[in-house]
């Protein structure tokens, strides 16, 4: 059977019987007590999944593999930022996991209480996560060193018993204060945790609130002593296991809520079906655990079918080069990689010739995985090339938790379309409908939707906000899901994604994608990264303006490769696009995770009020953003 033919028969039967499809993949998840019901359309917003199921996530991602394997690598922490390396087996892991799971208890942390997590790219942070599991508590992630007030609305929202956090994070050059950061959002928000947790890192010992604030190490060394660890706890495949929140347009961040059961059978057919993952292989997401794909693809998943999982505290380029990427890869040897487009993007504009590359051994690596932001077909064919392995761009939201189309390497590769995630992952029912609803013929671009009921492991509601659930997803097109996203599907099914609903632009009633002018910015050979907004215009209601950022070493003058990036943009999309700004930038605003932050970027242009972005990896590069706009005659 074809590969093509594979997929559509998986793809189909998930789609025609998706309780069969779903009920088939369970059986490799250890349940308390297997579900009769797969699917309860009755239940929740649209339905719950395994609803009469009990279960424990912990005990399925640790301890099986602790009782079948005990020596096996369950975690390689790689910190190039503090010189420093460690491997630990499933058993080690399963102690270490249990012993905080009792200390937690002796707390008063029961089942359904909220616990944050605010820690470093550190084995730590997989502990607080799974120990948490573990006694059926919620975990909400924040990503370490978010701003004081961020870190508040979160305390208010989820009002979590206690905190587990570590005294600092390391970024190159600087060390960053956790306790602080802490202090400072606890005395701002309206809840209070009744503790927290500090793990004291040699690089810095924090100072402790008496009565309030607690040492880690003292608190684990002292059950350890008492041999005390607790058992893993049932709960309902339903039951909440863990808050993410994700920006919302309000302002106040949505919690988007994970179940035990769903999510655990969607990452057990992910890491098999797309990321061709299995046990004892090495799988690396160089990604954060404050974000989706760190919770799916660092922590869960590797660990749900027992491989071995990387976590790396360290940079794609300064860590200490252009090469560190390489160097994890073939030292740990890991099969396969997961990263943003932008971690490509800077290592392409460091080292454009792949020279560091040259120094290792990537024998036994497979596939890169990108995801994250749009993969655009330059940087994907300079990875191609560098690599010679399938470089797979896939589709996903925090919402989601795992990809809604890609290219199912796990499975047997599909052709690859440069520019396309490529085809919709089993349980998802992708459309494309116009503003009024409807279906649009194959090639003509809409909003993409997914219709009713979504699959496992997407989110079942928001945090304590079930109305706010149905209006930012499922109002606007009844009877589906809006991503809020815009694109096409060809002929052929594959999926293009073209950016979000408001990155579409309308120029002069013409409406235009910000994504397919990036895609020609970026294919001029002198262009690393790049971004296109859309600024207001009395004429044209909007104009198109481009950032680029240009790779190292290039000395064609800014001002030769402006004009040739608006003669490029005319040429290839036509005088429609009314594309005559192209400015040439040092460097793009970032969020820590490495997205780019149009929507602040046009409210420099549109001089438009804004609030610093609570992700961004520098305030100081808006100001630099400000001036290039200032001498295009925009931001005044």
């Amino acid at each position: 059977m074809s590969h093509a033919a594979r997929y559509s028969e998986v793809y189909n039967r998930s789609i025609s019987d998706p309780s069969g499809f779903w009920a088939d993949e369970a059986q490799s998840i250890d349940w308390i007590k297997p579900p009769q019901t797969v699917f309860d359309p009755s239940l929740g917003v649209y339905g719950r999944w395994f609803p009469d199921g009990m279960v424990n996530t912990c005990y399925n991602a640790v301890d099986r593999h602790a009782e079948a394997h005990p020596d096996r690598t369950a975690i390689i922490h790689d910190s190039p930022i503090t010189g420093t390396k460690r491997k630990i087996t499933y058993s080690e892991f399963r102690d270490e996991v249990a012993t905080l799971a009792a200390v937690l208890q002796d707390f008063g942390v029961k089942k359904g209480d909220r616990v944050i997590v605010y820690m470093p790219m550190i084995p730590e942070a997989l502990f607080a996560m799974l120990a948490c599991a573990r006694i059926g508590a919620v975990h909400s992630v924040v990503f370490g060193g978010f701003a004081a007030r961020e870190l508040a609305t979160r305390l208010d929202d989820c009002e979590p018993k206690l905190i587990l956090a570590a005294s600092c994070g390391i970024e190159p050059g600087r060390v960053v204060h956790y306790k602080p950061l802490i202090d400072e959002a606890i005395e701002i928000a309206h809840h209070k945790p009744e503790s927290v947790i500090v793990f004291q890192r040699p690089q810095e010992t924090a100072q402790l609130k008496a009565g309030r604030d607690f040492e880690w190490q003292t608190l684990v060394g002292e059950a350890k002593s008492k041999n005390r660890q607790a058992a893993c706890v049932p709960v309902a495949s339903t039951d909440p296991l863990y808050i993410l929140y994700t920006s919302g347009t309000t302002g106040k961040p949505k919690g988007v809520v994970r179940d035990n059961g769903g999510h655990l059978v969607a990452m057990s057919w992910s890491m098999k079906g797309i990321y061709g993952i299995g046990p004892g292989d090495v799988f690396w997401s160089a990604s954060d655990i404050g974000w989706v794909v760190g919770h799916s693809y660092i922590v869960y998943a590797p660990l749900i079918v027992g491989a071995t999982t990387v976590v790396y505290e360290g940079k794609p380029v300064g860590t200490p080069d252009a090469g560190a990427f390489w160097r994890v890869i073939s030292e740990h040897g890991a099969k396969a990689l997961f990263t943003a487009p932008t971690a490509f993007r800077a290592i392409r504009k460091e080292d454009p010739e792949a020279v560091e590359l040259q120094k290792y051994n990537l024998k036994g690596f497979r596939a890169l995985f990108l995801a994250g932001e749009r993969a655009d077909p330059d940087t994907v064919k300079w990875a191609e090339e560098k690599l010679g392995t399938p470089v797979i761009d896939h589709w996903w939201q925090t919402e989601t938790g795992w990809a809604i189309a890609g290219n199912p390497f796990g499975m047997g590769m599909l052709p690859v379309k440069h520019g396309s995630p490529t085809v919709a992952m089993p349980g998802y029912d992708v459309r494309i409908l116009d503003e009024g609803g409807h279906p649009v013929p194959a090639g003509k671009m809409g909003s993409i939707v997914v219709k009713l009921p979504m699959p496992p492991s997407c989110l079942p509601t928001l945090w304590n906000a079930e109305d706010r659930f149905r209006e930012s997803y499922l109002t606007t097109y009844p009877g589906y899901y809006s991503t809020s996203d815009a694109g096409y599907i060809d002929e052929d099914g594959y999926l293009y994604i073209m950016g979000r609903t408001d990155d579409i632009i309308n120029v002069a009633g013409h409406r235009l994608s910000t994504g397919a002018m990036e895609e020609v910015l970026s294919g001029h050979p002198a262009v690393a990264e790049c971004a296109v907004i859309g600024a207001k215009d009395a004429l044209k209601g909007e104009q198109p303006c481009g950032f680029v950022v240009l790779k190292s070493g290039i000395t064609t003058p800014p001002e030769q490769v402006e004009k040739e990036l608006v003669a490029r943009v005319r040429d290839q999309i036509g005088p429609v696009a009314a594309f005559k700004l192209a400015m040439v930038v040092k460097r793009l605003p970032k969020t820590r995770s490495g997205k780019i932050l149009r929507g602040t970027m046009k409210k420099i242009a549109d001089s438009d009020s804004f609030n610093m972005p609570a992700t961004i990896d520098d305030p100081a590069v808006l100001d630099e953003i400000k001036v290039a706009l200032q001498g295009k005659g925009l931001a005044k």
